[in-house]
Order: structure tokens, then sequence, then C-alpha cells
């Protein structure tokens, strides 16, 4: 019995805390539904569902529809974690893998750039971007994540990569394999719990960097799904219940790649910075 009463107050205190925790998103749900005059109603379900918030919301516009936004968003999305797995994944094995002079050295400044806020360097960037003509386009927004990924995700993909067994590398070596051959071979499918991570994270934090896209796309025909948003909000009246749906629909995406890749985040996040 003294086994079974804690065990029972601690699934009580974390089904208590799940609800609390989840009460923004049922709110969420209800409100989507709800037409405009009962936007201020303590009620979290409306008295009447309103689906069409859904479909008004949907096609909006009459020239663009949030398939166009969604489109633009997925494939702009494709970019960035092809560019931010493959090419973290390269530098993370140089770091871990490959001898060569200062790399100590090299991998603290890489960690130091971790500490630079992005307002210092947002502005340069800009300039850059705009005297080369690609201000209103999507390269300044995918190119950064084909140069590294990003310091975090090198250093995560570093750390597990340490944790693999040298000697599968010398083995790969005395049958004559490359250095790009044991790369491919031998680490890259051993590493695929962090790359998902990577993936994930990158996927996540694209997708919601509303800031670089405000900063960076003009053109309605370009925007991606955060911009889009945007639109709902005019100067005289928003459109709350088309907003609510649309942007419950908005992060619909994530949470199906995480759902769907859960068991390979949950086992890199574990993993990253055990050595073998």
């Amino acid at each position: 019995m003294t086994l079974i009463r804690p065990r029972w107050s601690s699934h009580l205190f974390l089904t208590v805390f799940s609800l609390i925790m989840i009460y923004p998103v049922i709110w969420w749900v209800g409100a989507s539904l709800k037409p405009l005059d009962e936007m201020r109603l303590p009620a979290i379900w409306p008295s009447a569902p309103m689906w069409s918030n859904y479909s008004e919301g949907w096609n909006f516009s009459a020239q663009y529809s949030f398939t166009h936004f969604f489109a633009n968003t997925l494939l702009m999305e494709i970019g960035n974690v092809f560019g931010g797995v493959v090419t973290a994944a390269l530098v993370a094995y140089g770091f871990a893998r490959v001898n060569f002079k200062l790399r100590g050295m090299w991998f603290a400044i890489l960690l130091l750039t971790m500490m630079l806020p992005t307002q210092v360097t947002i502005i340069p960037q800009y300039i850059l971007y705009n005297s080369i003509g690609l201000v209103d386009s999507y390269v300044p927004l995918v190119l950064p994540h084909f140069f590294g990924g990003g310091a975090f995700f090198v250093f995560l993909i570093v750390q597990f990569i340490r944790g693999i067994p040298r000697d599968l590398d010398e083995a790969a070596t005395i049958d004559g394999s490359s250095v790009y051959g044991i790369f491919l071979r031998i680490v890259f499918p051993l590493i695929k719990p962090a790359l998902v991570t990577v993936a994930i994270f990158t996927f996540v934090w694209s997708w919601d960097d509303f800031f670089a896209q405000i900063l960076y796309l003009s053109s309605v025909e370009k925007f991606t799904v955060a911009l889009a948003l945007r639109m709902f909000i005019d100067q005289f009246e928003i459109q709350w219940g088309q907003l609510l749906a649309m942007s419950l629909l908005s992060v619909l995406p994530s949470v199906v790649l995480f759902f769907l890749a859960q068991k390979h985040f949950v086992e890199g996040i574990a993993t990253t910075g055990l050595k073998g």
C-alpha cells in the first residue's frame, strides 16, 4: 500500500498539471469557433460553433488562399531542414573526428557565436542581402541554413558523434575507406536521432520566425503562413474567429512532425553528451 499511494498521488498531480497546461489550447479551439460577438464571453465553448470561421479564414482573400501560403512556407522549410541537417552534420563531423590545426580554437569561436544576440547581426545581414538584390526573396531565409545550420546544432551533433566508438572509424580505415566514406557509411547512419532533433528544431524555429520573414518578404505572393495571419488585422477590425482558426491550423505541421519523429527526438536529446 505504501508503494501504491505515492504512485496514485503522482498520477493525480500529473493529470491536474496536464489539464492546467492544456487549458489554453482548449480555449484556443473553442475561441476559433466563436462568432465575433461571443469573443468577450467567459464561456470556453461557443453556444453555436461557427465552423465557417475555418472555411472563410482559409479563403479570406479573393486572390490568395492559405493553400498558397502553406505551400510557400513548406517550400522554404524543405530548404531550411535539408541545408541545416546536412551542413550541421558535416561541420560537426569535422570538429569531432578530423584533426586539423587550431581545431579547439575554431570550435570555441563557434560556441561563442551562440552568445551573440540576433539583433547585433540582423542589420549587417540586411544591408548585405539588400546590396546584392536578394531582399523580397527566400534566399536570406534559407541560405544561412546551408552554412553549418547553426552553432547549437553543430555542438549537439558533435556531442553525439563523440559517443560513437572510434574503433569503427579505425576498422573502416583499415578496409580502405576515406574520411568521407567513414562519414557517409558509418557515422551518418548512427547519428540519425541527433539529425532528427536538428530537423525538428530547424523546422519549428524557422516556421515561427516571424521577425526575419517580415523583414525580408514584402510581396504578398511570397508571404508565409506567419505573415498571412497578420493580414487578418487591419486598421478598423480584427476577424478574431478566422484569425484564431488559421493560427490553430498553422501550428499543426509542427505538432504532426513532432509526434511522427517523437521516438528519435527523445532519443537524440537523451543520448546527446554521453560518451561511449
